[in-house]
């Protein structure tokens, strides 16, 4: 099979990263896999075959031609048998190269999120709902995202299949600039609105109340770094505090840490997660999103009711002063259940089983 992955840009963003890990699978399954960026970017995404930047015009977003041409001509040239948006603006720039230049491949789009959350006016709502229409069919990566597009676009169940985000299988390794006198916490994401940051640190204030030792750690980059960075002074937690920017192992900080923090107010079905879950680090998240058919309250994680502050501070300190049994049953209990459905090797033979049937269709 010959599969185009379309992405929004070379860029260490969630749906980026797990669309190329799907793409290595999905080669080493021996099938034939080009990525296409709309956009180019610095970092080295982990896929080792081709990518193609298309470098589009998002000033001209709904009249970028050229950039839709050049898409209908690679798909001319490389003969996809499928062709698979993800996320961001993929899905309109790839509905309107088919429809002007005739392209007869099906169009997956996987969506990674609440498509609601980002749908404001009603103008934007029926042309979201155009653009999903004229997908033949939809990953959606969890059960809530799936209800959200059936509720708010009108979409037939029957056109969207479940299909989870996956995590890598790899050796882990302790963070050695960790400080073992310090109880560490991790939270790890882009500095925008839906990760809430600022709620994050609001919390944390609670918890230095209770235990001083504690320390911060905020991996990720993003448009409200500065900002975050600035309240981390004002509130006087610039000694308590570490912000990491990028960086190529999240998932060892993870494994290092004592507790993860993951206050999104709106999320899909979060890889950072699963990713705690198989490094046997506890979690605490707001119940946003897909993150109930991960995180099973006081059994795989801490689930908080959403910007419930004081609750999820509450949370925290609980956990780090529970027996050692208690934590360990749970991120047993979690490890086994990533294990069990969430790799990414299982993940990509979902994903073939969903080309197969819409090429057949």
């Amino acid at each position: 099979m010959k599969i185009i992955q379309l992405i929004q840009k070379k860029q260490m963003r969630g749906a980026e990263v797990f669309a190329s890990q799907l793409s290595s699978h999905l080669t080493e399954l021996g099938h034939e896999v080009l990525i296409i960026a709309l956009l180019d970017g610095k970092d080295q995404l982990p896929f080792k075959g081709e990518i193609i930047c298309l470098n589009a015009d998002f000033k001209k977003k709904l009249f970028d031609f050229a950039t839709w041409k050049k898409l209908a001509d690679i798909i001319s040239t490389f003969k996809p048998d499928i062709i698979q948006a993800n996320a961001g603006d993929t899905l309109k720039y790839a509905v309107f190269s088919k429809l002007l230049f005739r392209w007869k491949q099906p169009l997956i789009f996987r969506n990674a999120s609440m498509a609601s959350s980002y749908t404001k006016t009603f103008f934007s709502k029926i042309f979201m709902r155009f653009l999903y229409s004229k997908a033949n069919h939809i990953a959606s990566v969890s059960s809530i995202t799936k209800k959200d597009l059936v509720d708010c676009f009108a979409i037939s169940k029957k056109k969207i299949t479940t299909i989870p985000v996956g995590i890598e299988i790899k050796p882990l390794n302790k963070i050695a600039v960790f400080n073992n006198s310090k109880i560490n916490l991790i939270h790890v994401g882009g500095f925008s609105f839906e990760k809430n940051h600022e709620g994050l640190l609001s919390i944390f204030k609670m918890l230095l109340l209770k235990n001083n030792q504690l320390k911060l750690w905020m991996l990720g980059e993003g448009p409200l770094r500065n900002k975050i960075q600035k309240m981390a002074i004002e509130l006087q937690l610039e000694n308590h505090v570490e912000f990491l920017g990028f960086v190529n192992n999240p998932m060892d900080y993870i494994h290092s840490g004592d507790v993860l923090l993951l206050p999104s107010i709106i999320e899909g079905l979060p890889g950072v997660i699963l990713e705690s879950f198989y490094c046997e680090t506890p979690v605490v998240a707001y119940n946003v999103g897909g993150i109930s058919e991960l995180i099973t309250n006081q059994k795989t994680g801490m689930l908080i009711e959403a910007r419930n502050e004081s609750q999820f501070a509450e949370a925290v300190i609980e956990l780090l002063s529970a027996e050692v049994h208690t934590k360990n049953d749970m991120v047993k209990l979690a490890h086994e259940k990533v294990m069990a459905d969430y790799t990414n090797k299982k993940i990509a033979l979902n994903f073939l089983s969903l080309y197969s049937s819409c090429i057949q269709n």
